[in-house]
């Protein structure tokens, strides 16, 4: 592990021991000072920190992720997806997903289980922790957290599914794409393609998902009445959780419909870490 990915690993834990400390302290809302000793920094390096991997203070955090910010932030998002099927701009190509196309893989190649395919990986360090992104010929096909010392499990969970595909570590195949995936903004270089292996019903609950824009948050019961099974909701909720491209398919945007965070296959705190930078991301887009 290199000494850059080494600090990023450092600094991310540091900043989710902050946020699960916010958290379980929320209804008596610590201070600064708290919160800093938690994280094992003083309040100016902790402040700093928080603000550069964040892009919002500690104090706007607490603000954004209580439970009737996230009921008011669905109602506005709801409002604006609503008005977007109104306009015709629904399904994978509206909104950010400009920014995105997906490829699925056919029945066929599904089965295979990547026959013939070779798959380049490479763990890089992002503003949420250490991430293995996995690409092929024809576009992304997963990108995979990784908590310390989890390496093994996770290049484990990318051959278990393309468990017939040549994988082959390559770190300048990923990084340029890594770097592009969490930019402050979308890049001119055209969109990032996504090739996608799941089942119909999958495919269509993640291209939902990339439905939902940066700032905004959806429910379980809104993907699935976008996707025409409205009953489906531990279907749509399993589905959720097997997104192979964590980030750019955007589940950690689904929350439950009482504003509770729910599940995220990565960890809670990497969740509200995730909708806290694109919150401020997205404020000062607006400003």
């Amino acid at each position: 592990m290199s000494n850059e990915t080494k600090a990023w690993a450092r600094d991310y834990k540091r900043i989710e021991r902050a946020i699960a400390f916010i958290e379980q302290n929320r209804e008596r809302r610590p201070d600064l000072a708290e919160i800093a000793q938690a994280a094992g920094l003083s309040e100016f390096h902790f402040q700093r920190l928080f603000s550069r991997m964040v892009g919002i203070s500690p104090k706007k955090y607490e603000q954004y992720l209580t439970k009737e910010a996230a009921k008011a932030l669905l109602d506005e998002s709801e409002n604006l997806l609503d008005s977007s099927l109104d306009v015709g701009l629904s399904g994978p190509g509206r909104l950010h997903d400009l920014f995105v196309t997906c490829e699925a893989v056919t029945p066929g190649e599904y089965k295979s289980r990547g026959q013939g395919l070779t798959i380049r990986y490479g763990f890089h360090p992002t503003p949420f922790g250490e991430a293995l992104l996995a690409v092929t010929d024809r576009g992304i096909c997963a990108l995979f957290f990784a908590a310390e010392g989890e390496r093994r499990d996770v290049l484990g969970r990318l051959r278990e599914e393309w468990s017939n595909a040549r994988c082959v570590a390559d770190q300048g195949a990923t990084g340029g794409i890594v770097r592009r995936i969490f930019a402050p903004a979308p890049s001119a270089q055209g969109p990032l393609t996504l090739y996608l292996r799941g089942t119909n019903f999958q495919v269509k609950v993640w291209e939902a998902l990339l439905s939902i824009p940066p700032g905004h948050l959806s429910t379980y019961g809104r993907i699935a009445r976008d996707i025409g099974h409205p009953d489906a909701l531990r279907a749509v909720g399993s589905a959720v959780g097997r997104n192979p491209v964590a980030f750019v398919i955007p589940c950690h945007r689904v929350i439950r419909k009482d504003g509770e965070m729910g599940g995220y296959h990565w960890g809670v705190e990497r969740k509200r870490l995730i909708l806290a930078w694109e919150s401020g991301r997205a404020v000062a887009a607006v400003g």
